[in-house]
């Protein structure tokens, strides 16, 4: 045998380990963001339902004392999450961005009226308990108009339920497909070290002796790549929190705690698992077929 033959071996098996310990992180990742959105996905709807709004029209001639009593008492309101009183100056600005275009200038006035804008409770945002709040606001003195898209609410109340089903079928595939490619990582790992294992029973070993230190190892390659994997995705949500507003319920340290435990302990069992049965296979096998 030449006398770097070893050494080559040995990057071989090294090779080997980092590269399965990277992919079964990121199917662990790939668990990870499953679970995170079978945990969310709740939370992420009642985010979406909470956007709704309703602009409710004043007077013009309502005072300003009038309408911080008007907007108190919708605060004040079961079904109300917080509101905001926009005045006709601020109206025109928002129009004027919107349009790209100054139409005061045109029209010679402002023909825009102040307004309070009512966001709702996410429970109370559905389609059977906003007419009943349609009504309620219209019955404030001083209210000229409620407007809303009825449409779009509609369209948001049947799409959140038609995502969450959709969220929990394309899950459990997710979680099914990342279960069947870790074994199979877990499997072609082993395989790289079949010559091992049969060099290990013809000097005597026992199966015990030999299935010790690779499912000890087993057990750490899976710690260690669902460290990495919970790393990646704390970083994902991160970067998400950065990029898009609201996402503060993310940060539900319970939730996520229970959700790194839960991928820690996937890593482990699923790669113990896996590398003992692997490696039965391999201690039970004729040697004519090893080469195959």
């Amino acid at each position: 045998m030449p006398r770097n033959e070893p050494g080559i071996e040995k990057r071989r098996l090294r090779s080997s380990y980092i590269t399965s310990t990277i992919s079964i992180s990121l199917l662990l990742l790939l668990l990870g963001i499953v679970g995170l959105l079978l945990l969310k996905t709740n939370q992420i709807g009642n985010y979406v339902k909470e956007n709704i709004h309703f602009k409710v029209i004043l007077n013009e001639t309502l005072p300003e004392v009038e309408i911080f009593r008007i907007q108190k008492s919708l605060d004040a309101r079961k079904y109300v999450k917080e509101t905001k009183y926009i005045t006709k100056e601020q109206a025109a600005v928002d129009l004027q961005e919107a349009l790209g275009e100054d139409f005061i200038q045109t029209l010679g006035y402002n023909p825009l009226l102040p307004a309070i804008e009512v966001k709702f409770l996410a429970s109370y945002a559905n389609n059977d308990s906003i007419p009943v709040i349609e009504r309620d606001l219209k019955e404030f003195d001083g209210i000229k108009e409620v407007y809303y898209q009825k449409n779009l609410i509609q369209a948001v109340n049947e799409n959140i339920r038609l995502i969450t089903i959709y969220i929990l079928i394309l899950s459990a595939l997710l979680l099914l497909i990342a279960l069947t490619l870790i074994h199979n990582t877990i499997r072609l790992s082993v395989y790289a070290k079949r010559f091992i294992l049969r060099t290990m029973q013809l000097v005597g070993a026992t199966p015990y002796y030999i299935r010790r230190p690779f499912l000890y190892h087993s057990a750490i390659q899976g710690l260690i790549a669902a460290l990495l994997a919970n790393l990646i995705l704390t970083l994902l949500m991160y970067f998400l929190q950065q990029q898009v507003p609201g996402m503060q319920f993310l940060n539900d340290l319970i939730e996520l705690s229970v959700l790194y435990c839960v991928v820690i302990i996937i890593g482990i069992t699923l790669n113990w698992i896996s590398t003992f049965f692997a490696i039965n296979k391999y201690l039970n096998i004729e040697t004519d077929k090893l080469y195959t």
